[in-house]
């Protein structure tokens, strides 16, 4: 922006605090600061706005070739795809349709017949009966009960 000094500085200062007084030089301060502060702002947003515009720009371009590119690519899978119709075509007026070999025969699917929600487990249940293994979930409040002595007994 403006190349001040502090020499620029320091006149610019002794002339406003002669010009205006020293009761109103902090208000005047603020304003021109704050008026400082709304112009950098202006100017940021004009070179932000101007920096989108080019990269705008330079995206437009690149989707134009792009574009290009893929047509160049469409073109070219069309005429190979029209060359081997061609090719074809001449085939079929030379070779009987009986020369032709049948399609293979693909087995049927079947389902596996699993269930996946079923857990087995690699421990034998007699095992874990014998050794006391919890094999279903139980509360803390029911293990309780199922030990707590009964009245009658």
């Amino acid at each position: 922006m403006i190349d001040l000094g502090i020499s620029k500085m320091a006149l610019i200062g002794a002339v406003a605090l002669v010009v205006i007084g020293p009761e109103k030089l902090p208000r005047v301060a603020r304003t021109v600061g704050t008026l400082l502060g709304k112009a950098q702002r202006y100017v940021n947003d004009v070179k932000a706005e101007v920096n989108r515009s080019m990269e705008l720009d330079e995206l437009r371009k690149m989707k134009d070739s792009v574009e290009g590119a893929a047509r160049d690519v469409e073109q070219s899978i069309r005429d190979g795809a029209q060359d081997v119709h061609n090719d074809l075509s001449g085939l079929d007026t030379v070779t009987p349709a009986t020369s032709y070999d049948a399609a293979p025969v693909y087995p049927v699917y079947r389902h596996p017949k699993k269930n996946w929600r079923l857990k087995q487990g690699a421990v034998p249940t007699w095992y874990k009966a014998r050794n006391k293994v919890r094999t279903r979930a139980q509360s803390g409040a029911a293990r309780v009960a199922r030990h707590r002595p009964r009245p009658g007994a």
